[in-house]
């Protein structure tokens, strides 16, 4: 063990500590409808049970405290999300003033959460349409007055924060877990759970996801540095990141390739559905993201002690249908056609009577009249089971129908779905 390791762990106990004066350990349970299906000891960390409902405040609390200490009062963050709702809820706590950049377009929920839990000690203000244009505000204002930048992810003392978590985790448990298995975005998490686990529990392995579309570790892996992403789905949005932190690579540059992850957005949905419908567990998308990824662990996992960090839980319903809709999507029982619908009497009725008796018509929608004998009709079909759309495809073929299966043509499904 090196000495800047046994420092780390050090420090990180100190966080540990000091969290206690706002919140207890969050609960580590284990889950035995997750254990049964991959034959598994599978225990949940449960961060979406922390006072904001992630685990960003451990890293905004021990930043803030550390700044403090140094006479900072007057602190800013940029996020549209659960680091802004960690800082405000330090920033009450301490009693220090935080202002909070958020671009215009952030839901209105969570505008009103921050300002909940930051009361007076928090200003919000909204800038930008796009979250790198609330950066560049935000990091603007810092140079104007001196305020402190409180990172999301790329600080020591942030890092430190959220190493807090493994080692919650090794109080609560007999022993260490075979494995743990965690979200990955900016890094800050599993930087910080990893420096600790070095000293801590060096026999415990660690699994990374992060959403396929942003996938900064693995790139940031390949490339052996840091890179930004052309772009990024920002579906998962506590996990999407297009440009990992510098702070948190140099921790994570040695991370084998086979134990990062890349989980698809739409599967993800099935996952956050599944933990509300078995469970009653709420789990935002990155929440959801590392209890996803036990689907690709197959014989890694059998028979092993894992803990699975349910990182957040801050989930906007207004984002249900969307989450439905993906998650049949994913599972192949929804599809969407573009269909070449000949302008004649009885022509719809031939085109149902091919529908199968668990195949329901979800939307149905004429797009326009390509030619006088011919319109082109945008359908939405859900049913029972995936290989019932092979069925239906060779009745439409048999018939004469046209067709076109724009399900996964993001760029088409963007303009007509």
């Amino acid at each position: 063990m090196s000495e800047q390791q046994a420092d780390f762990e050090t420090r990180a106990r100190a966080a540990a500590f000091a969290l206690r004066e706002v919140f207890e350990p969050t609960p580590l349970v284990l889950n035995p409808f997750l254990s049964a299906r991959y034959e598994a000891e599978i225990w949940l960390k449960r961060e979406d049970l922390s006072p904001v409902r992630s685990y960003k405040i451990r890293g905004a609390f021990n930043a803030m405290r550390h700044a403090i200490a140094d006479g900072t009062t007057r602190f800013v963050c940029a996020s549209a999300g659960n680091h802004a709702q960690g800082v405000a809820y330090a920033a009450r706590h301490f009693g220090v003033t935080a202002t909070v950049f958020m671009p215009v377009t952030t839901p209105q929920q969570k505008i009103e959460k921050t300002r909940v839990f930051g009361e007076e000690a928090v200003e919000i203000r909204l800038t930008g349409d796009y979250f790198d244009d609330t950066l560049t505000a935000a990091q603007a204002y810092c140079a104007e007055t001196g305020a402190h930048f409180l990172s999301p992810f790329d600080d020591e003392d942030v890092i430190l924060g959220q190493a807090s978590v493994a080692l919650e985790v090794l109080d609560q448990m007999e022993g260490a877990p075979d494995l743990f298995v965690l979200p990955v975005g900016g890094g800050g998490l599993s930087s910080g759970m990893r420096a600790v686990l070095k000293t801590a529990a060096p026999g415990a392995g660690m699994i990374l996801a992060e959403p396929a579309g942003g996938a900064s570790l693995a790139a940031a892996l390949v490339a052996g540095a840091p890179v930004t992403l052309d772009s990024v789905d920002s579906f998962v949005d506590g996990a999407a990141v297009a440009r990992i932190g510098a702070k948190t690579f140099q921790i994570l540059e040695d991370v084998p390739m086979r134990d990062v992850f890349a989980v698809p957005e739409d599967r993800i949905c099935t996952t956050i559905l599944e933990m509300l419908n078995h469970e009653g567990i709420v789990l935002e998308p990155a929440g959801a993201l590392p209890v996803d990824v036990l689907k690709d662990l197959g014989t890694r996992i059998r028979g092993k002690r894992v803990v699975v960090v349910t990182s957040g839980g801050n989930f906007d319903f207004e984002r249900l249908p969307e989450v439905k809709e993906r998650a049949m999507r994913s599972a192949g029982v929804k599809k969407y056609y573009l269909l070449r619908m000949p302008q004649r009497p009885g022509a719809l009725r031939d085109f149902l009577e091919l529908l199968g008796p668990d195949d329901d018509i979800a939307r149905f929608e004429y797009l326009k009249k390509s030619a006088r004998n011919f319109g082109t009709v945008l359908i939405g079909i859900e049913t029972s089971a995936a290989e019932n759309f092979e069925r239906l495809e060779s009745a439409l073929n048999a018939g004469g129908f046209t067709f076109q299966d724009i399900t996964a043509d993001e760029t088409l499904a963007e303009f007509v779905i």
